[in-house]
């Protein structure tokens, strides 16, 4: 197992299936404000059920086609970086993150996708990531912009969440534009 030091007292791990009754408390903690955003957070409710989530994303690292890391903020689980839908052929996956309230506003979540995006493109070598996230999102957009990734556009009403239709904005990076000036 690897730890990466985020500094100040953080830092980026693999978060793994036997891990969920730890990923299952701060799910407890986040669920308010991660589900709107992240649609497993609604559906890891229990033990089995976020076991079954990390067991998802073990399963696509196996595969080769995704994988998440959980943020430890002085020994405890606060959020997480994930990188999913990776088409090896093609080159191409996409970026998605989460943190609990208790950790915003640290630099975090910019400095855990820094880390992923470094792996994604020098290591994996994907040519390019895509981010995407809500309008309404003001946290999740400042981050794709302190990235250095560029806005794409909108899939209108692309987004379904409770009864009601989102748009979708989307942002990417390219390997060569990476790491931004």
């Amino acid at each position: 197992m690897f730890a990466l030091p985020l500094g100040d007292g953080a830092e980026l791990r693999p978060l793994e299936p036997w891990q969920a009754e730890e990923f299952l408390a701060h799910m407890d903690r986040a669920r308010a404000d991660v589900d709107p955003w992240i649609p497993w957070a609604s559906r890891s409710t229990d033990l089995d059920s976020a076991r079954a989530t990390l067991q998802r994303y073990a399963d696509l690292q196996a595969a080769g086609t995704g994988r998440i890391l959980g943020i430890w903020l002085d020994g405890t689980l606060v959020g997480g970086t994930m990188l999913f839908d990776v088409d090896a052929k093609a080159g191409n996956g996409e970026i998605g993150v989460w943190l609990e309230p208790a950790a915003q506003g640290r630099g975090l979540i910019t400095r855990a996708c820094r880390a992923l995006l470094d792996w994604a493109f020098r290591e994996r070598g994907l040519s390019r990531v895509q981010w995407v996230t809500r309008p309404d999102n003001a946290r999740s957009l400042a981050v794709a912009a302190r990235l250095g990734m560029t806005r794409e556009g909108v899939l209108r009403e692309s987004y379904p969440y409770r009864g009601k239709r989102y748009d979708s904005e989307f942002w990417s990076v390219l390997a060569h534009e990476w790491p931004p000036a």
